[in-house]
Formats: C-alpha cells, sequence, structure tokens
C-alpha cells in the first residue's frame, strides 16, 4: 500500500474518533471538528461528503437513546422545517467552501467567549412559532456553506432551556435533519459518489468508537461542566477554523 494513502487512511479515522469522542462527551461537535480537521488533507466537498454516514448514525444513535421523541418534534417542527428549507435553497447558491469556515470559526468562537462568560439568553415560549422557523432556515444556509450546523442552532435550543438530556436529543435531532438534507444537496451537486459513500460508510466505525468512548465520559460530567465543555469545545474548533485559514 502507498505509504501516503495509508497515512491519509490513518490521519482520517483518526479525525472520526476524535470527532465521536467530542459528540459523545457534548452532544455535538462531529461535523465541526471533522470538517475543520479534514479540511487541511482534502476539498471542503469532500470532507462534507465523508461527513454523512457517520453523522447521520452517531445523531440518530443519539436522538434514539434519550426520552420519548414525539413531544420534542412537536415543540421543535417549525426549526425542523426552517433547516430544510434553508439547506435547500442554501445549496443551490452555496456549497462547502474554504472561506465559509473561517466566518464559522469567528462565529464560533465568539459564541464559546459568550458561553464561557456566562452570557445567556433564553426564549419565551410565545415566541418559538415565529423564531424557531427563522432559526432553523439560518442554520440550513450556513450548513449549506460550510457543511457544518452548529450555528444558529445550538444557541436557540440552548435558550429554550432544556434540561442536559433534552439538550443532547434535541440537538441529534437537528443535526439529523441537517445531515439529511445536506446530503441531499451533495447528491443534487454530484459529490455523493459511490468511492465517497464507501468511504463514507467506512468512517462511521471509528466515528462510533469514539462515540461510545465520549458516552462514557459524559456520565461522569456535572452539568455545569458539561455545559463550559461544550462552550470550550466551540472556542477551540471556532480557533482552529480561524488559524487554520482559506
Amino acid at each position: 500500500m502507498d505509504a501516503y494513502f495509508a497515512t491519509h487512511i490513518i490521519y482520517v479515522a483518526a479525525v472520526f474518533l476524535l470527532a465521536g469522542m467530542v459528540k459523545g462527551a457534548t452532544g455535538m461537535g462531529l461535523p465541526t471538528v471533522a470538517m475543520g480537521l479534514l479540511g487541511l488533507v482534502m476539498a471542503p466537498m469532500e470532507a462534507a461528503a465523508l461527513l454523512v454516514v457517520p453523522s447521520l448514525l452517531t445523531n440518530g444513535w443519539q436522538v434514539l437513546s434519550g426520552r420519548p421523541l414525539y413531544p420534542l418534534w412537536l415543540r421543535l417542527r417549525g426549526m425542523m422545517a426552517g433547516i430544510c428549507l434553508g439547506t435547500l435553497v442554501g445549496g443551490a447558491l452555496l456549497l462547502p467552501a474554504q472561506g465559509g469556515s473561517v466566518v464559522l470559526g469567528l462565529a464560533l468562537v465568539l459564541y464559546g467567549l459568550l458561553g464561557l462568560g456566562n452570557v445567556a439568553w433564553s426564549v419565551p415560549v410565545r415566541q418559538e412559532p415565529w423564531l424557531a422557523p427563522l432559526m432553523g432556515a439560518a442554520t440550513g444556509v450556513l450548513t449549506a456553506a460550510t457543511g457544518v450546523f452548529v450555528l444558529p442552532a445550538v444557541p436557540y435550543l440552548q435558550a429554550l432551556e432544556l434540561d442536559q438530556e433534552e439538550l443532547v436529543q434535541a440537538m441529534g435531532l437537528s443535526f439529523t435533519v441537517s445531515t439529511l438534507a445536506l446530503a441531499v444537496v451533495l447528491a443534487a451537486h454530484d459529490a455523493w459518489q459511490p468511492a465517497a459513500a464507501g468511504a463514507s460508510f467506512l468512517a462511521q466505525l471509528p466515528a462510533l468508537a469514539g462515540l461510545l468512548l465520549g458516552q462514557r465520559l459524559r456520565r461522569h460530567l456535572q452539568p455545569q461542566l458539561f455545559r463550559r465543555g461544550l462552550f470550550l469545545v466551540l472556542l477551540l474548533v471556532g480557533a482552529h477554523l480561524v488559524l487554520a485559514g482559506p
């Protein structure tokens, strides 16, 4: 086997193992970490295609391993519809591009600093019917531009003041819908070829291993430590995206 090819495979496997651990511990971070690190060795479109199966599988696991889903779905369905529409519309105009990763990185750094500084906000229940679709649509557009779907979805979900387990499940639901919508966009632009699909299926193995390790870690985290860890992950990944540059 060619040495460069073998090194490339090992690097990709290590990235998905690390990204899976972050997701298992914090409930998020697989696409963000993976896109940031894979972008060092491959084009953003190629990295986004690799993400589809690991992201779909780990997020589906996250959704189904929590409480009954239907009540949460009823509350968040407007946001889910906005994610689908925003991703599809954004996909007609934008694709995961290197410049978009810098913009996303700056947003992640800002949000991580605000969170670590305990700057919090909340969304009154009466505002959810109109705000949820807008947050979903904005998330969808950023998904189409960057291949990452944490903003503004995660800040919005945190503003709903869900408990730790509900928040993890809600993020899993949001990320699952975002992954499916991104897969449709990639397929429409011929970025979901058989080779990419096969590599994506293989990438799920280290991602799942990392997820299980991260979940074991999360059981030992206190809620406040969990929250700070979540913001720290956002800050570090955002700083990496900015420093990596276009």
